[in-house]
């Protein structure tokens, strides 16, 4: 079983477009992504660290509606 590590930047914007997401697209403060009309801003950091991913993640289970195991994250 895998644990959760820190992510690149790019490396989460791909994987987010392997879930469905489309973007990144310009906002006023942050880019953001879009699934199915609902937003995800994304943050500008060049890597995010354990907790930040993790919080991001929850979001984009809501997103969603299902939820994402850290096997399921390491393999997209």
């Amino acid at each position: 079983m895998s644990q959760w590590a820190p992510c690149k930047r790019k490396d989460f914007i791909k994987r987010l477009r392997n879930l469905g997401f489309d973007g990144p697209f310009s906002g006023t403060r942050h880019q953001f992504m879009v699934y199915n009309r609902r937003r995800l801003a994304i943050p500008s950091n060049a890597e995010y660290s354990i907790p930040q991913l993790r919080f991001m993640i929850r979001e984009v289970e809501t997103i969603i509606d299902r939820q994402i195991t850290v096997d399921e994250w390491s393999s997209l």
